[in-house]
């Protein structure tokens, strides 16, 4: 029971925060028919979430992902735009399934750094949420930012947010807010209650907006291992 404790907690706390998943995408440009795969670790889905891509072309892939159970799988596909010298831009859209399955748009501006295979990049995100994770879900539609970067092309690590203006101003987003105080904020918040009657995040919640993630890069590794040692 004790080695149990800390998965049947990690479960919990993933089913609570209930976020909505996000693409990994690669940290440069594939060439057709190259391949970028591995997985990801994120308060969205605590399980791993593998995560594969294929390029289409020379400014083109496809991505897929597999969660476990399922939380996390989803396809998306991404495009270079412009790319010159050390700076690239891509545009994503995907669809991810969980508690908050969404439609994601985002715009990536990348930037390569003085060592080889290191990448930093921030991104404009919009994402639409169908239907939520209670009984009486609504359509939840935010947009923010995320900033993120790859070592040696190896694993990167990536934070950003996604607020849902209708649900709540942005000046309380780090303090208390109570939707339902119609004293204060009249009847518009009343219709985006941010937790459900069982006590789970809805899709107007702050916490469904939250991303924090580690990405690895299990491709890389395997380029490296099949290189042939220099003369």
């Amino acid at each position: 029971m004790r080695r149990l404790a800390p998965i049947l907690s990690l479960t919990l706390v993933s089913l609570y925060l209930g976020c909505a998943a996000h693409p990994t995408i690669a940290d440069h440009t594939l060439k057709k028919g190259e391949k970028y795969y591995g997985y990801t670790l994120s308060t969205e889905n605590i399980f791993p979430v593998m995560f594969y891509r294929f390029g289409l072309s020379d400014v083109s892939d496809l991505g897929l992902r597999v969660g476990v159970p399922i939380y996390g799988s989803g396809i998306d596909y991404s495009r270079t735009l412009f790319e010159k010298g050390k700076k690239r831009d891509v545009l994503n859209v995907g669809w991810s399934l969980s508690p908050n399955s969404s439609y994601d748009f985002t715009y990536f501006k990348f930037r390569d750094g003085k060592k080889e295979g290191d990448t930093i990049y921030w991104a404009f995100r919009s994402m639409i949420i169908p239907d939520g994770s209670y009984a009486e879900s609504g359509q939840s539609t935010r947009i923010g930012f995320l900033l993120g970067l790859y070592r040696k092309s190896r694993f990167g690590i990536e934070a950003g947010y996604f607020h849902d203006f209708a649900s709540m101003p942005i000046t309380k987003l780090f303090s208390s807010f109570d939707y339902s105080d119609t004293t204060t904020w009249g009847t518009r918040f009343l219709d985006y209650p941010h937790v459900s009657d069982g006590g789970l995040p809805t899709e107007y919640s702050r916490l469904t907006g939250l991303s924090l993630r580690v990405s690895f890069n299990l491709s890389a590794k395997k380029e490296e291992n099949g290189k042939l040692p220099k003369p």
